[in-house]
């Protein structure tokens, strides 16, 4: 696990100095907290494809006095200062969090045998050590136990076709020396981050997006349509774009292929998808769940691959607590050990004294049924408000809820016990139909449009008892799907859908959430204009329900919720790692049918029966969903009120354009003053002033964290 930067000019003629070495070095020391066990650089020019290594203050000494191919030789700054003769075209760099073979064998920049091939690597290829075999009954040697060499003989035998075999998460780039080409590639769900900017005379890219602001390279100028869909859809991450007018992202499954010296490039391209075509499997009830708990246990057991300790989110609700009664289940059985002095699971959970937020009945159910060490943390109790502006800075970009505040506490909490890794259940309720009630008004919809009327009353039934939803309005909403996604006339789908969006504003709270009048309205008219309609995902031509499944999992998929979770690790120094995103599990859940997603009103029908026996029957048998919650409505009322209200009354509050700020003074008193939870569209307001203040005010985003 690393963090990683760099830049390439790519110009062909020799101009005017560029600083690489320098920049490269500022985009390193920025990325500290994603590795502070090592620090590497290789710069060079690939025009002639020389090369120099180079190291920094936290590289260690037996690295120094390795005999690797790719250990450094001489210190960044003598580089940066012979920079003019060298003649400096491309620059990398690598922060290293040492989780796999912790010996100077896994220093970064790294190369293959004979050196024609360079990468920067950050996240974790799990299933390394199958690929090595096969590769070395290809003719590969290798000098080292890490995943990232198994990359780069992996892409030397197969190129972009690697990427295809590799379980795990990864944000990488590759240089071909004898090719002049550059490959870039983030993992299928998106769980490492890959952010670069791309013009005619640079490439630059890095693990987080203030590493490529310190280069001077490109302004921190905010995007008009990404604040639109912040504050006015409540969207975040739906396209390759950020918040950052000129930064863009891979987004999960895609790949960028540049060959240097004007022979083009292919940018944005996809080496993975959901197969349309998949068969659909047909097994025995009992079957499903087997499958399915083989699936899922291998995936776990691999996600504990690691030579540092590692412990375990626990909310209480079924994802996680599956991940910890498995583990719990393979230690009992002998089949893992659990790196660190002690063979016992460490878990951390967020509690609250709001019982409307705290899920500890079923915490304390997982513990009692397991032999673990368990630990929690009360995230109001710490000072919030100050707290606010660390967590804005290692995010990068602006958040729709204080929820994450929940779990940064918690990777905070693991990372003061010393865990290095942490295993989370984030993936699950994309796949599985997890978020109530949609999922069934997507399956009504499905229903209606293969004329299952029996099947349709029943599962409305069942829906209607079990999650206490009104039979009309689940029928109704089901119509609404239905004509809104399947293939109906045009102005039909587009009248229907504006019915639907409109009704689903009203169903939430808070007026303002209705009319949007704390939006600016000239802001508002003009991004709408621009912005147009953008269709949904959809993959699957016939499938209202498989469509909507992918539109949560893959496209756009979960960027935003893992873009949280790396960020929040990160800040930390720890890895996350997800077993529900494991491809193996996420393909078999796509070649279910639905009644195994949801059945008799209850969501992740093959999880409950897979885990039967494994988990708690109280965790097992839950209806309701709370995960990583806060009491956000009750802390604007109090532990909050007054920073924000010095911030509404602010003078670069009050200048925005894209604020109304009287009607964001009366939604907060109004706030304050009554029942309704007005807290959500506050937030979002407040939270984009605060990262106005951070990344677009102030000049000065090299000096580090606040």
């Amino acid at each position: 696990m690393c963090g990683i930067a760099g830049m390439i000019s790519l110009r062909n003629a020799k101009r005017e100095p560029q600083n690489i070495a320098t920049r490269v070095k500022k985009m390193a020391e920025i990325l500290r907290h994603r590795g502070p066990d090592d620090e590497g650089y290789l710069l060079g020019e690939w025009q002639s494809g020389k090369y120099h290594l180079a190291f920094g203050a936290n590289t260690p000494l037996n690295v120094l006095q390795s005999h690797y191919p790719y250990a450094p030789s001489q210190p960044i700054a003598q580089l940066a200062r012979d920079e003019q003769e060298l003649n400096i075209s491309i620059g990398l760099a690598s922060r290293r969090l040492a989780i796999l073979d912790l010996s100077a064998a896994g220093h970064q920049p790294m190369c293959n045998a004979d050196r024609t091939l360079w990468i920067v690597h950050n996240g974790e290829i799990y299933n390394y050590r199958q690929l090595r075999e096969e590769l070395k009954a290809l003719g590969h040697n290798f000098i080292s136990d890490t995943d990232t060499e198994v990359i780069l003989h992996s892409f030397q035998e197969w190129d972009i076709d690697s990427f295809n075999r590799f379980n795990g998460m990864w944000g990488l780039l590759i240089w071909d020396l004898k090719k002049r080409r550059i490959v870039c590639a983030r993992d299928r769900f998106g769980v490492k981050p890959f952010y670069y900017y791309l013009n005619e005379d640079w490439l630059l890219f890095a693990s987080e997006i203030k590493a490529l602001l310190v280069t001077g390279v490109v302004d921190a100028k905010p995007s008009e349509a990404a604040i639109y869909d912040f504050l006015v859809l409540n969207q975040q991450e739906q396209t390759s774009g950020t918040f950052f007018e000129d930064i863009k992202q891979l987004r999960g499954g895609e790949y960028l292929d540049l060959h240097l010296g004007g022979a083009g490039f292919t940018d944005h391209a996809r080496y993975w998808d959901i197969n349309e075509e998949r068969p659909a499997l047909r097994l025995s009830e009992p079957e499903y769940a087997r499958r399915f708990y083989e699936i899922f246990e291998d995936a776990v057991k691999l996600r504990l691959i690691s030579d540092v300790p590692v412990g375990t989110c626990l909310s209480g609700g079924l994802d996680s607590s599956s991940i910890v009664c498995v583990m719990d289940r393979l230690l009992h059985e002998g089949k893992i050990k659990i790196p660190g002095r002690e063979n016992i699971q460490k878990t951390f959970s967020a509690r609250y004294r709001d019982s409307h937020h705290d899920e500890g009945q079923f915490i304390e159910a997982a513990i009692a049924k397991t032999k673990i060490d368990a630990h929690n943390i009360y995230p109001e109790e710490a000072d919030i408000a100050d707290e606010l502006e660390r967590l804005i800075y290692y995010q990068e970009e602006p958040f729709g809820t204080l929820s994450i505040y929940a779990q940064w506490n918690v990777f905070k909490l693991a990372c003061e016990k010393g865990v290095t890794v942490m295993l989370d259940g984030q993936g699950s309720d994309e796949q599985l139909a997890g978020y109530t009630p949609y999922p069934f008004y997507n399956l009504f919809a499905q229903r209606i449009a293969n004329w299952q009327w029996v099947r349709l009353i029943n599962e409305i039934g069942c829906y209607s008892a079990v999650q206490k939803g009104s039979r009309r309005e689940a029928l109704k909403w089901g119509m609404i799907h239905h004509v809104a996604y399947a293939n109906k006339p045009l102005w039909l789908a587009s009248k229907i859908e504006s019915i639907r969006s409109s009704k689903m504003a009203k169903s939430l709270k808070g007026s303002a959430t209705r009319h949007y009048e704390w939006v600016d309205e000239g802001f508002r008219q003009q991004e709408a204009r621009a912005r147009g309609a953008t269709p949904k995902s959809q993959l699957f031509r016939d499938d209202i329900f498989e469509n909507y499944l992918y539109y949560c999992t893959v496209d756009p998929g979960l960027h935003h919720l893992l873009h949280f979770e790396d960020r929040n690790s990160m800040a930390f120094s720890i890895e996350a790692r997800v077993p529900f995103l494991d491809y193996r599990l996420v393909e078999f859940i796509f070649s279910l049918p639905p009644e195994q997603k949801l059945r008799n009103g209850l969501t992740k029908h093959v999880l409950r029966q897979a885990m039967a026996g494994t988990l708690p029957e109280p965790i097992r048998q839950r209806r309701d969903k709370i995960g990583f919650s806060t009491p956000q409505d009750r802390w604007f009322r109090t532990l909050l009120r007054e920073p924000i209200q010095d911030l509404i009354e602010s003078a670069s509050f009050r200048q925005r354009p894209y604020f109304n700020a009287s009607e964001i003074q009366r939604l907060f008193t109004d706030h304050c003053n009554g029942t309704k939870d007005l807290s959500g569209d506050l937030w979002r307001a407040l939270c984009l002033e605060l990262w106005m203040r951070r990344f677009i005010d102030q000049s000065c985003i090299g000096a580090g964290a606040p």
